[in-house]
């Protein structure tokens, strides 16, 4: 597979698994792929081969019944296949785990199989229906990259889809235990090569064990290179043996020799972390916390969405670009995470509507940039793909005079109201306050609140927006304000119903409570939130630029569309330089500027000094316009890190949002 220009494999659809079905010793059909001419698993034996070989073969019973970290347990595996692996895991923790323990599972997976031979797939074992429902719920698109399901309240599956060495290559998380899985070296001799088996050193925990059906010499020689010690253990059914093993010493991760900078901070459990700012980047941060069993304190002078988050309305959307970049996909993995995490959150969708966009192609210059993305990026029709403007018709149901790109997973919610929902969760404290400063102290941070009081917390995670940057700690990173404001029309009876969110230079929506609304002006460095008619104005311009049709039919309905008629919101949000968002530590700026001055002298001289941060302080902030598809994605990637688990994104993405990017970039240009 060829890389991307940002040296990642290629943003693109992976090919899903052909199978066919052929009846095994049972007499019942099992799933067989005929490209590699080799059973998933029999139907007679398939999971006591699993539970022996990989569960048993790892000692995880033993493991689960004695597991006390407040880190969660964490599996690895090599090859997904129909997930019976990880379910049986799943199975085996919820019998012998004990209550307040946490287990997450990592799995590749080059060929992923279509939602409905997975379902087909998981029916042989009726007993693990109840585990295979949110599995097959949430199953991704067949998209390269990071894809975190949430299997119930204590276990987490990260599906990293792609080819397995490269997907552990670029693993964010250290592994306890290791399924090495997959079709037989005989028949997929590729993936039992020397590059997988050095990356699950580099990603394991010291003492981490693995488990392999496979006594073939090339495993065997493969996993000794490496640096893990097997031996023979008894096999399943007709196989005499298996192989176990573990590695006492795992290499060191040599990745942060170019980025030393972006070294981690090391990971410390927090009982209680404060979370300043209540807008989604804040209360989803909140939220993935409160799950993880920490105790919360969100705090935001106004009250749940009161900002930036605080429309009735808002677009869940992205643009990406026409060549593939690290910031295109980021909000890619941020759009299908959100749809995901909506789903999972709120089934009911009383929040969000994932009705879809189209992004509308108006001028010949889009219409160009959006055929060199297709060009550039073969995706599943099921996350993006092009339609004329007879297909924009029939989906929005107006009449439209573009084509362009239709986002079935996108939609639009309810944001003031989604973060209302979020800071109502057990485990989270909302506090009316507004933090002016921040002290480390011994137990972690004291916050002194403007009306003279102090609040104690053992981490802190940053997130209001314009204001993050206020404190001496994150004084130097960078943040542009940006005013924007919404307009909305109260619709009159037999008003045309606009089916799909439209997206061009601005933006409207379908109906909400009988209003339809649409904007956004964009104004930077503007900070009053006042309605302004000119604004109203210009989002009724360019609402009839877009869908003169949708307008034409509005007015025939006796729709007023004057400025002087709208109602709206106007607010400010927070956007960086670069237009991607901070997530991640927060870098001693001060410390970097002695440790990394001779990048100044040349972007090569780079010190193998590890980045100093301030301790248990993070960032989520700068999401600008699109923070419903990056906040909850970024709030996972802190509670991750905060809790010393497996990232949601792989490696190249974290650093991409790091908040110490920019002084980096800076001392570089010598500035």
């Amino acid at each position: 597979m060829t890389a991307a220009p940002d040296g990642l494999p290629p943003l693109a659809a992976l090919e899903t698994a052909r199978l066919d079905w052929r009846s095994d010793a049972s007499g019942e059909a099992a799933p067989h792929s005929p490209a590699f001419d080799d059973v998933y698993f029999s139907r007679h034996d398939g999971r006591a081969e699993t539970e022996h070989v990989f569960v048993a073969g790892n000692r995880l019973a033993e493991r689960f019944r004695e597991w006390r970290e407040p880190r969660p347990f964490v599996v690895g595996e090599t090859g997904f296949g129909t997930g019976l692996n990880m379910l049986c895991a799943w199975a085996c923790f919820d019998a012998h785990a004990a209550p307040g323990a946490r287990l997450h599972l990592v799995s590749t997976e080059k060929f992923p199989l279509g939602r409905e031979d997975l379902a087909r797939a998981l029916a042989a074992w009726p007993d693990l229906a109840e585990r295979g429902e949110p599995l097959v719920a949430q199953w991704p698109e067949p998209v390269a990259g990071v894809h975190r399901l949430w299997l119930d309240a204590r276990v987490t599956l990260d599906l990293h889809l792609g080819d397995a060495a490269e997907r552990l290559a670029l693993l964010e998380g250290r592994v306890d235990a290791w399924f090495l899985d997959g079709f037989a070296p005989a028949k997929n001799l590729e993936m039992w090569r020397p590059e997988l088996f050095a990356a699950m050193a580099a990603r394991s925990r010291p003492g981490a064990t693995l488990a392999t059906f496979s006594c073939a010499g090339v495993v065997k020689r493969g996993l000794a290179a490496a640096g893990f010690s097997w031996r023979k253990a008894p096999g399943f059914g007709r196989k005499r043996e298996m192989l176990v093993g573990e590695i006492a010493s795992p290499p060191t991760d040599d990745r942060r020799r170019q980025t030393p900078w972006f070294t981690p901070p090391a990971a410390r459990p927090p009982r209680h972390v404060a979370v300043i700012g209540a807008g989604i980047a804040g209360a989803s941060a909140a939220a993935a916390l409160a799950r993880r069993g920490i105790a919360v304190t969100l705090i935001d002078r106004q009250g749940p969405g009161s900002g930036g988050s605080g429309n009735a309305q808002g677009a869940l959307y992205v643009k990406l670009a026409a060549d593939t970049n690290l910031q295109s996909r980021t909000y890619l993995a941020g759009l299908l995470h959100s749809r995901r995490w909506l789903e999972t959150l709120d089934p009911d969708r009383e929040l969000w509507s994932p009705c879809g966009v189209l992004q509308l192609a108006r001028s010949e210059k889009e219409q160009a940039r959006q055929t060199r993305f297709l060009a550039h990026h073969a995706l599943p029709e099921g996350v993006v793909q092009g339609v004329t403007a007879d297909e924009t018709t029939r989906l929005a149901g107006i009449a439209i005079d573009h084509g362009g790109l239709a986002y079935p997973q996108a939609g639009w919610v309810r944001p003031a109201a989604l973060c209302a929902r979020l800071a109502a969760l057990p485990g989270i404290r909302l506090r009316r306050a507004e933090v002016v400063a921040m002290t480390p102290d011994e137990q972690g941070w004291s916050l002194a609140l403007a009306d003279g009081e102090c609040l104690s917390a053992d981490q802190v995670v940053v997130a209001n927006a314009t204001l993050a940057n206020r404190f001496t700690q994150t004084s130097r990173l960078p943040l542009q304000p940006v005013r924007g404001q919404v307009s909305r029309l109260a619709l009159p009876e037999g008003a045309p119903k606009l089916e799909r969110v439209i997206c061009a230079t601005g933006y409207v929506s379908p109906a909400l409570d009988g209003k339809l609304t649409f904007g956004a002006t964009f104004t930077p460095h503007a900070t009053d939130t006042g309605l302004r008619e000119a604004d109203h104005a210009a989002n009724l311009a360019e609402l009839e630029a877009t869908l003169p049709a949708l307008v034409a039919a509005l007015r025939d309905a006796g729709a007023r569309l004057e400025p002087s008629q709208l109602t709206g919101r106007a607010a400010v949000r927070a956007a960086s330089p670069d237009k991607s968002p901070y997530c991640g530590p927060l870098p001693d700026a001060e410390a970097w500027q002695d440790d990394f001055a001779d990048l100044a002298k040349g972007a090569t001289r780079i010190p193998e000094t590890p980045g100093r941060h301030h301790a248990g302080l993070w960032i989520s902030a700068a999401h600008g316009s699109r923070g419903l598809a990056s906040a909850p994605l970024c709030a996972e990637l802190l509670a991750s890190r905060i809790c010393d688990e497996p990232l949601p994104l792989e490696q190249p993405l974290v650093d991409h949002l790091h908040p110490g990017r920019r002084l980096i970039r800076d001392l570089i240009q010598g500035k």
